[in-house]
């Protein structure tokens, strides 16, 4: 198998994971009450030995694989979607690696439930605020940026009169849109959230 297979392999193995992680985030509209709720139930399926064991190879393989493919490529990408397709896929990486062990570090180290207030303690708390927000809105936009650099080399057919290449545009849109929606949900509604003591560890309070 090359590296390339194993690369889109991982990466969709990931892309299921996340796609119904950014649905549960999209539940912190409703509150955080709801995120958790909705966050205790998915765990039922995934936070077991088996899934994890499978989530964390498939990151590992997607990491190593990754960055051995952005040193082949990025000298040699041509269109937009193709430079697109390299430095989201190097942030993601970059990503995967510091918010992977922040969660493991929370969960065995810090002994925290690494749910809703875990995430947006430092979002919602300033300076901290200034690094978490592009931190993660440029994860999301990443994850979503290199799903339609994909789309655009992929897809061959235009679908209700968009072009491979509108349909790629379109994905993004979508990205930024739901980028936005997710901080709206993640500040409480921008009023900010009440974080619990047990989290002030994360905000050296």
């Amino acid at each position: 198998m090359t590296i390339k297979k194993l690369h889109y392999l991982s990466g969709l193995t990931i892309t299921v994971f996340v796609g119904v992680h950014l649905f549960n985030h999209a539940c912190s509209l409703f509150g955080a009450d709801t995120h958790i709720a909705v966050m205790d139930t998915l765990r039922l399926f995934y936070r077991n030995i088996l899934v994890e064991t499978i989530l964390l190879s498939a990151v590992l393989v997607q990491i190593i694989s990754g960055l051995k493919l952005f040193r082949e490529n990025r000298k040699i990408a041509i269109s937009n979607f193709e430079k697109l397709h390299i430095w989201t896929g190097l942030y993601l990486a970059i990503f995967f690696v510091i918010h992977l062990g922040a969660v493991l570090g929370g969960r065995l180290l810090l002994h925290l439930d690494t749910n809703f207030y875990f995430g947006v303690a430092g979002l919602n708390t300033f300076p901290l605020s200034l690094f978490f927000i592009p931190y993660y809105a440029l994860a999301i936009l990443s994850f979503f940026g290199h799903m339609a650099s994909i789309h655009s080399k992929k897809m061959t057919q235009s679908v209700l009169g968009l072009s491979p290449s509108g349909q790629s545009k379109g994905i993004l849109i979508f990205g930024i849109c739901f980028t936005v929606i997710l901080f709206y949900g993640f500040t409480n509604h921008f009023d900010g959230v009440q974080i619990p003591s047990e989290y002030n560890v994360l905000i050296g309070k």
